[in-house]
């Protein structure tokens, strides 16, 4: 049985697709599956996909259902991964020929029930490392703590245990597309730390309809989502208070545009909540004089 799954979550994204299916039917170790969550994309993504399963390069699972957003497809994904362990490829990114080899190579190395997953390195086009590299006199940590403790900065390619990632599904709200896929790593972090690989595992393209480009927008279309989430992020039991001041801060918007006036006797941080309502006040000003609601 192979060990690992690529999972691409994809909505009308069949004009960047081959890119990323061109970089999996390259690579010099082909014991993976990729798995394509089909987000109800309108576009021709489902045929250019028949394509290639009827070509046989890639061993390919196709799932296409309602459209839920990037978290939901997620949802989608876990469900159905049965290999050891999974990572995530966008669809507007792609790996390095030898990346899945790394991965299995590292993880037969180094991989045990006692940490829950990988944390390598994106790149852009030109190979230069988004944000900085792991630091060099550590093994493994938390992700929360590589960047709040190390300093490090950038996103990270995540290989993460399957049977973890099938644990604290994100929350579907009706009518909205967006709950912070973080939530699910923290929830993971209190529970194992992760290895540090030094390898560039992904490359990254950052286009103009990313929702890392869009995101006044996410949090006017989603307030919800984001209630939850900078609730679930108050709820850690890391972080300083500046981090979760910060979150409060979010929380209070979020809640204002969701129109929930009960946003401080649910939160898990009542007293930060309350002196962090001004500058949410602000906050939801800002988001909804900059956009429109869809």
């Amino acid at each position: 049985m192979k060990k690992l799954t690529v999972f691409t979550p994809t909505y009308n994204r069949a004009y960047c697709l081959h890119v990323c299916y061109e970089s999996l039917k390259s690579q010099t170790n082909k014991e993976f599956v990729w798995l394509i969550v089909d987000d109800g994309s309108t576009d021709n993504t489902q045929e250019l996909v028949n394509q290639w399963k009827k070509k046989g390069d890639v061993e390919i699972k196709y799932i296409k259902q309602k459209n839920q957003g990037m978290h939901g497809a997620h949802n989608t994904a876990y469900e159905h991964i049965d290999t050891e362990l999974n990572v995530c490829i966008d669809s507007d990114d792609y790996m390095p020929v030898d990346a899945v080899e790394k991965i299995l190579s590292f993880w037969e190395e180094n991989g045990n029930d006692r940490v829950s997953g990988i944390i390598g390195l994106d790149a852009f086009k030109d190979g230069e490392v988004i944000g900085t590299k792991m630091p060099e006199n550590i093994n493994q940590t938390s992700l929360f703590d590589l960047y709040d403790k190390f300093g490090v900065t950038g996103d990270k390619k995540l290989v993460y245990r399957s049977e973890l990632t099938k644990k604290y599904p994100y929350p579907i709200f009706e009518n909205e597309k967006y709950v912070g896929l973080a939530y699910k790593y923290h929830k993971l972090d209190e529970e194992y730390p992760m290895l540090l690989m030094n390898e560039v595992l992904c490359i990254v393209e950052y286009l103009p309809d990313g929702s890392s480009l869009n995101m006044l927008k996410q949090y006017r279309v989603n307030p919800k989502g984001f209630a939850f989430y900078r609730k679930e992020l108050m709820k850690l039991p890391f972080g300083n208070m500046k981090f979760k001041f910060r979150q409060a801060i979010h929380y209070v918007s979020s809640s204002l545009i969701s129109k929930n006036r009960s946003f401080i006797r649910e939160s898990p941080l009542k007293i930060v909540t309350v002196f962090a309502t001004p500058i949410g006040l602000l906050l939801y000003f800002l988001i909804m004089s900059k956009t429109k609601a869809s």
